[in-house]
């Protein structure tokens, strides 16, 4: 259906403000979102958010909705659920809280903190900043607070309501003392949560240095014009390329839960009506005891729905609210991705790269073009224990899997889904931590073959060189990141730890509270992503560049590629030709989407049951003897 003016928003109408003045205006706001990503960037002190930038910052009107952002605003909902009434709002005020549930599940675990701040000009208030980090701890039973066992929230870390860390331009030492005292990592905690807060307060005031420039009306008006013409632009992009009439679904799994549960179906169908983009979660399972449950927040998938979009036909649309209202989604209560209160939430990262996944195989059903394979994985790892001198340390890090291919380009090796995340340099964890990074590279042959090939997984070596205990949560160690079009899936996760004496453990892709020694090794290896159109295509001379690069084996050339490779790294043109040619008459067709070679599902059930048993058995013996040795 088309939408009708009186169920359209306020902002949809004539604009007075002049084009080159708006446009100026934009440009202004996206300048102030990246100040004040370097103000936190350069400000914090823990890696995972001075040296990975995993925050995000946004300016909203004066109604709460993002103008300039990434994620939706959840301002109504944090208000919704804060004792302050707007009106009561005050120049220099900061509200803060950690909640999921208090926010609809805008920041997706105890760990990410959201900090807002109401913008006033001439005693009116305008607009807000706000912007979130993801801290290192948070208390909870475990170090880095994503204990892969916990059954409830309360075993994942404090809990902080909506409360004003600053009143009035005070700060709320109270406040501020009580949730960092329940942080493993007090110092970090503060320093990072100051670093949020400055990042807010330069948001307001470049916001207030656009209203001396233009006025105070003239920035409101070009708000309302902003949200109206992403609005447009979308509503454009909708017609054009969605058909109506057609559903479109796809499914596809996360492993496990961290307790031996799954693997769990994430399910998407997408139509159109009118103006109108509908996409429906109905069909995803339900949630699980383990804290993988992703409470995804609509709001926030209406934007990811939309940015989609943007991304792959005319990122020059700005993001923001304006269509919000013409992105409606359905997410059952009481599914993985709509957990109720209080199911745990901290390793919710590995459903939220699957929703990815799906939604993209979705819009690649319905558009036909642009159409990537599948992300590999970007888990969680943390280091803590006792240095020789008796300092306590901690360290966490965010690390990366391939980049899946799309036509006409391979994927990237190694990297973030999020654009402007980055890897926590070697040199930086050797020097504040007791360890040694002995080996970062792309792991070769972890890459989905396709025509393009997906992006390599990593392969991170740690020797530690102090006894602690290591956490850390990731995916894809059961199942594929399929392959699209002809394209291969991209390997499987693997993670082993070799103990000083030389002995080997195959780890599961979820652990907490590992104990490791001094002189202890953990090969970490992510995923690879999913390929793009036939192998048998790809240029012969990118196959044997990857070759020499170490990116794919000469086997794997020669096997999923039919190019064979000589010593000196040159193709054999006759050979390759004649492989290809024995390939392609021995093979069956493509599946439109390759998930790889997999097991019926109550064989995998039952697979990682039984492997969550045996790795916990092993785990309790282990923890017996370092207990046994006063470790």
């Amino acid at each position: 259906m088309v939408l009708h003016e009186q169920d359209q928003p306020d902002f949809v109408r004539e604009h007075d403000i002049d084009h080159v003045t708006l446009d100026i205006i934009e440009n202004a706001l996206k300048n102030i979102r990246h100040e004040m990503d370097r103000v936190l960037v350069t400000t914090a002190v823990s890696p995972v958010i001075r040296e990975q930038a995993d925050e995000f910052p946004l300016i909203a009107d004066r109604k709460g909705r993002m103008i300039v952002g990434q994620f939706g605003s959840p301002i109504d909902t944090v208000l919704e659920n804060s004792p302050y009434a707007v009106e009561d709002l005050a120049d220099g005020d900061v509200i803060a809280l950690n909640d999921p549930y208090m926010m609809e599940g805008s920041t997706s675990h105890l760990p990410d903190i959201l900090l807002v701040r109401p913008i006033f000009y001439e005693d009116e208030r305008i607009g807000y900043a706000l912007q979130w980090g993801n801290l290192m701890d948070v208390g909870g039973s475990t170090a880095g607070s994503i204990p892969i066992d916990a059954r409830s929230i309360y075993e994942e870390g404090v809990r902080m309501p909506p409360v004003k860390l600053y009143d009035g331009g005070r700060l709320n030492e109270e406040v501020l003392r009580f949730f960092c005292h329940n942080s493993r990592t007090p110092r970090e905690t503060r320093a990072d949560v100051m670093a949020i807060a400055a990042g807010t307060a330069t948001g307001a005031q470049r916001v207030k240095d656009i209203c001396d420039r233009f006025g105070k009306d003239t920035y409101l008006e070009a708000c309302d014009a902003l949200l109206a013409r992403t609005r447009t632009s979308i509503i454009g992009l909708i017609r054009q390329l969605i058909p109506e009439g057609e559903r479109f679904e796809f499914e596809d799994y996360t492993d496990d839960d961290g307790l031996g549960n799954g693997p769990i179906k994430l399910k998407l169908a997408m139509w159109r009506e009118g103006d109108s983009l509908h996409l429906d979660w109905s069909g995803t399972d339900a949630q699980v005891p383990g804290p993988v449950n992703f409470l995804l927040n609509k709001e926030m998938f209406q934007m990811f729905a939309g940015v989609f979009l943007i991304s792959a036909v005319d990122p020059t649309i700005l993001f923001n609210d304006g269509y919000a209202d013409i992105i409606k989604v359905n997410i059952p209560e009481g599914s993985v991705l709509r957990p109720k209160e209080p199911a745990p939430l901290s390793n919710r990262l590995v459903v939220m790269a699957r929703q990815f996944d799906v939604l993209g195989a979705v819009y690649a059903k319905a558009i036909g073009f642009n159409v990537s394979g599948s992300y590999g994985t970007s888990p969680n790892f943390v280091y803590s224990g006792v240095k020789e001198g008796g300092e306590s340390f901690q360290t966490m890090e965010i690390l990366y899997g391939g980049i899946p291919a799309i036509p006409g380009k391979d994927g990237l090796d190694g990297h973030s889904w999020w654009p402007e995340f980055l890897a926590v340099p070697a040199e930086y964890m050797e020097t504040y931590y007791p360890m040694i990074v002995e080996e970062y590279s792309a792991r070769k042959d972890s890459c989905g073959a396709g025509q393009f090939r997906g992006g390599c997984g990593i392969k991170k070596v740690y020797r530690f060189l102090a006894d602690g205990s290591i956490t850390f949560q990731d995916d894809r160690h059961h199942t594929y990141p399929y392959g699209v079009d002809g394209g291969k899936p991209g390997a499987a996760s693997m993670k082993t730890l070799v103990r000083a004496n030389r002995d080997e453990v195959e780890m599961p892709s979820k652990v907490r509270d590992v104990p490791v020694f001094e002189g202890d090794r953990l090969i970490f290896e992510t995923a690879g992503a999913g390929g793009v159109g036939d192998p048998l295509e790809r240029d012969p001379e990118a196959v044997a560049k990857d070759v020499r690069w170490n990116l794919i084996s000469p086997e794997a050339a020669e096997n999923a590629y039919g190019v064979v490779v000589g010593e000196d790294g040159s193709v054999d043109a006759e050979a390759t030709g004649s492989k290809r040619g024995e390939i392609k008459s021995s093979r069956s067709e493509s599946p439109g989407f390759d998930h790889g070679d997999l097991p019926p599902l109550d064989e995998q059930r039952r697979i990682i049951a039984e492997t969550r048993r045996k790795f916990d058995e092993w785990l309790s013996g282990e923890l017996g003897k370092a207990r046994g040795e006063g470790r």
